[in-house]
């Protein structure tokens, strides 16, 4: 069992920067890839960023390419996005994940992730 907690979030102007944290409690976090997705309102959730265990493999949705980057610190069982440029249509509610894998490599679906945390808001202003 895999606990995340989500934290980070809030009301930034377009242009702005966040930092998304999310920590995992629970066992062998290191088995774990893990990913951000986000939903914005009325709209389905949506893959923005995954990294796989080790922190060799990461991978990014188009959209954000560029702005975001994605880290892991398997030592303090947390991973990181960090949000640059960002844009009004970067407002929604950011979700991270753990998909468990038998090695280290990722995936971008999101029926693959075993756990998810509850979410942080991130508004951008325009």
């Amino acid at each position: 069992q895999v606990q995340l907690v989500e934290s980070g979030g809030g009301l930034v102007q377009a242009g702005g920067s966040l930092r998304l944290s999310c920590a995992a409690s629970g066992r062998s976090f290191r088995s774990y890839a893990m990913g951000w997705f986000r939903q914005a309102p009325g709209k389905e959730r949506e893959f923005v960023a995954v990294i796989s265990w080790s922190g060799g493999i990461k991978y990014y949705a188009d959209s954000v390419k560029g702005r975001f980057t994605i880290s892991r610190d398997n030592a303090a069982n947390t991973v990181y996005l960090q949000m640059n440029s960002l844009r009004y249509e970067d407002t929604a509610v950011y979700y991270c994940a753990a998909d468990l894998r038998p090695d280290d490599t990722i995936a971008t679906m999101d029926r693959s992730y075993d756990y998810w945390g509850q979410g942080t808001q991130v508004t951008v202003s325009s």
